[in-house]
């Protein structure tokens, strides 16, 4: 019996082991980028990414929590404008901090994660026109701490967050392609 005990013991240690030196071997950067061609000028799109109250009509991560507290300050959009918000687990606590928006090109957002898990990112909404349409990409990156990359050996965070700009780059398609 003490011999089953030492083996499963030896089995659980070197499996912590692995996991371990895998999460050690993930990047030291995060990086989740999307894109979509919108049939409607830069001109449509750029301010319901540069104005936070916009986002409640776009945004995936707005129907998560439907008792999602929301508060805004600062500029009323563009650079310097800040959201926060306090959710459930499926949405956690942060805010968010335009740092630059150059209409009708660029939005550069600093995004910081309190709950479930601290993290800071920058954010990036670039809209380049292509004859008919714009190409609209969304860009979250930012340094990837020890939990993230533990996280990374079980879950897939590039397709996880991925689907989420997916699907706001599907509302934002609806929303201006009317």
């Amino acid at each position: 019996m003490l011999e089953i005990v030492a083996i499963i013991a030896v089995i659980l240690a070197i499996a912590i082991a692995v996991v371990l030196v895998l999460a050690a071997a993930k990047s030291s950067t995060l990086q989740v980028t999307r894109a979509a061609s919108i049939r409607a000028p830069a001109e449509r799109i750029f301010p319901l990414i540069s104005d936070f109250h916009q986002w409640t009509r776009w945004s995936p991560y707005e129907n998560k929590d439907p008792a999602m507290k929301r508060s805004y300050s600062g500029t009323e959009s563009g650079k310097g404008a800040v959201y926060a918000w306090d959710g459930d687990k499926n949405v956690g606590s942060g805010r968010m901090e335009i740092l630059e928006a150059s209409a009708p090109s660029k939005v550069v957002i600093k995004l910081d994660f309190f709950k479930p898990f601290e993290g800071h990112n920058t954010a990036e909404f670039t809209m380049l026109p292509q004859e008919d349409a714009t190409n609209v990409t969304w860009t979250m990156y930012g340094p990837a701490v020890f939990m993230s990359k533990l996280m990374q050996v079980f879950i897939n965070l590039d397709h996880m967050i991925g689907k989420d700009f997916e699907a706001g780059l599907a509302n934002l398609k609806k929303l201006t392609e009317k």
